[in-house]
């Protein structure tokens, strides 16, 4: 006990000389408490008003009758409210309307789909049993089925892998997360698991690179909520944050651009080719030439004008279009077989097709003479 009151007494002696009293300090610390507690709670009320103030305002556009979602998730009431003007969050709103259209009419459609399948199972089956009835059972295919599917998909794994280990490799640069709105960046990760289908299923796949991937970045937040993080993590590519000039020798790079002076005559399986992962609704023309000019990297454009008739618009194509042009020119070395999975709604046919073309109406206005060819007979 005197211990204790020895150590005790000097700092109660210096409290009481200096005026400091306990309760003044104990006072001041809940104030001060209480401050910081009543700001954060302030900011949370006004992040809570704002959300509940942007559902009231979907809810009340929704009665009005215009084109709303029905339902929304807490993301896009975030992305909603951290919209300014009122045309932008119309125009988001419309594209989540009809996005969740697409979404219902293919629900249907499955649905629908479903019920003629089972109405054919069924009729399958009773024909099946009647049929059962005269000749006896037989053995069904449905685990070899099984079985093959299991193989199958092991088969196209192990081709990854070794494409991984040994095979040319190609960059996917994504690097133009601010150049694209929403729903841009949204159609790229599409296609991007599309161009990771094609390859897998490829005779020759490529080793797949996704360059300047960032970590929690919107491409890396897509990419992961379509596959899954368990998925994600098993597929068969490369994915990395660093940019493609550190990660391979800067005269192996070729950035393939729409825009670039340059034409790819033949295939250079040397080379390390670089498609941009950019859905360009807008036509920002001369983007990914910009980009590969900065980094100094060599160019080169598909030989759409030297082998197509091109009827209108951009000479851009999607990038699972661009994955199926790729394997087969590096297969096969000949554009005439590549460009055959360019739409064939953007362009003519081929110029020797034409020129044919051109040959046989010659030929045919010829033998087929019209009233003033028998005039002048």
């Amino acid at each position: 006990f005197k211990t204790r009151q020895a150590v005790s007494c000097p700092i109660y002696m210096v409290m009481l000389c200096s005026g400091i009293s306990l309760r003044h300090i104990t006072v001041e610390k809940s104030e001060e408490m209480r401050t910081l507690d009543l700001d954060k709670w302030k900011s949370k009320q006004q992040d809570s008003s704002s959300l509940d103030a942007t559902r009231d305002l979907v809810a009340m556009w929704r009665q009005a009758g215009k084109l709303v979602p029905q339902e929304m998730t807490e993301e896009e009431v975030q992305t909603l409210a951290g919209l300014t003007t009122k045309s932008s969050r119309k125009k988001y709103l419309k594209y989540l309307a009809i996005k969740e259209g697409h979404k219902r009419a293919r629900k249907e459609k499955q649905q629908q789909r479903k019920a003629e399948r089972e109405a054919s199972m069924e009729t399958r089956r009773g024909r099946d049993s009647d049929a059962e009835e005269e000749r006896g059972p037989e053995l069904k295919n449905t685990l070899f089925l099984q079985f093959w599917g299991r193989t199958l998909d092991k088969h196209l794994a192990w081709r990854s892998a070794q494409a991984m280990l040994f095979d040319q490799p190609l960059v996917f640069d994504m690097s133009y997360e601010s150049n694209m709105a929403r729903r841009e960046l949204e159609n790229t990760v599409s296609q991007l698991m599309e161009v990771e289908g094609w390859n897998r299923r490829a005779t020759e796949p490529y080793h797949l690179h996704f360059c300047n991937l960032q970590a929690d970045g919107a491409y890396q937040n897509e990419l992961l909520k379509r596959y899954g993080a368990e998925a994600w993590d098993r597929l068969l590519i490369t994915s990395s944050d660093q940019q493609h000039v550190d990660l391979f020798p800067r005269e192996q790079l070729v950035y393939l651009t729409a825009d670039s002076p340059n034409v790819l005559r033949r295939y250079d399986h040397s080379k390390v080719y670089i498609i941009g992962a950019l859905v360009d609704r807008s036509i920002q023309s001369g983007l990914s030439l910009a980009n590969a000019k900065r980094l100094n990297l060599a160019t080169a454009r598909l030989p759409l004008d030297e082998f197509l008739h091109w009827e209108m618009g951009a000479k851009n194509l999607t990038l699972d279009q661009m994955i199926r042009i790729m394997l087969t020119f590096k297969e096969t070395g000949k554009w005439e077989e590549a460009l055959k999975f360019v739409p064939k709604r953007k362009y003519d046919g081929f110029h020797q097709q034409q020129t044919q073309k051109e040959i046989t109406k010659k030929v045919r206005g010829v033998t087929n003479p019209g009233p003033r060819q028998m005039k002048g007979l």
